[in-house]
């Protein structure tokens, strides 16, 4: 037996164990309810830079300054197909993704510019559907610094608002990537180990108007 009719037959006896059972209601899904505008981005900024990622927000006018200064010294970036070339600061090695670039060609840059989906206050989750701005996963994955340029609009309070706003994309088929901070986890005596599945740095830009 394979492990997909494995997994089948486990759900069908379930189905069948459930079948006649009374279905518990679903207690109400608890909402950030009375917050201001003000008060979402606040929280938003809250918890970005709880992850210890970088953060600034800044006008239209400000977005290539603030590229700028997140990307450091990184120099060599991949920038997906639809990003606005208005953000990109001079002087840059910018790769473009178009044919795919090769996990070694991606590991040779310094870092990856994208825009995202939408972005949830409460959890600090940013969301990429990897439409235009946002390029596939593995641009997200193998660069070492990820800069994200948000407009404060794509910006929802709950993480239910969040899956509302990318429902379109999962009905289309689209893979989601959710990131909370840069990468990290712990080892075995929960010392922090940054880097392990992901970029180990997140600079944040979210831009006002």
């Amino acid at each position: 037996m394979s492990n997909a009719e494995a997994r089948l037959e486990i759900l069908t006896r379930i189905n069948r164990a459930v079948r006649d059972r009374d279905v518990p209601e679903r207690p109400a899904y608890p909402r950030a309810e009375g917050q201001s505008r003000a008060d979402v981005l606040h929280t938003f900024e809250d918890r970005i830079l709880d992850y210890r990622a970088g953060f600034v927000r800044v006008s239209p006018d400000g977005v290539r300054e603030a590229v700028r200064a997140a990307l450091g010294d990184a120099r060599r970036v991949v920038v997906p197909d639809g990003l606005d070339p208005a953000w990109l600061p001079d002087g840059l090695d910018v790769r473009r993704d178009t044919p795919p670039l090769t996990h070694a060609q991606l590991d040779g840059v310094d870092s990856v510019v994208t825009s995202c989906a939408v972005a949830v206050a409460r959890t600090g989750t940013i969301i990429l559907d990897h439409g235009p701005g946002q390029g596939r996963r593995a641009l997200t994955l193998v660069p070492d610094l990820h800069v994200c340029v948000i407009h404060a609009h794509q910006i929802v309070p709950d993480v239910l608002d969040g899956v509302h706003a990318v429902a379109g994309a999962v009905r289309a088929g689209r893979p989601l990537t959710w990131l909370s901070g840069g990468s990290a986890t712990s080892d075995i005596e929960l010392v922090r180990v940054e880097g392990v599945h992901g970029p180990r740095t997140l600079r944040v830009i979210v831009v006002d108007g």
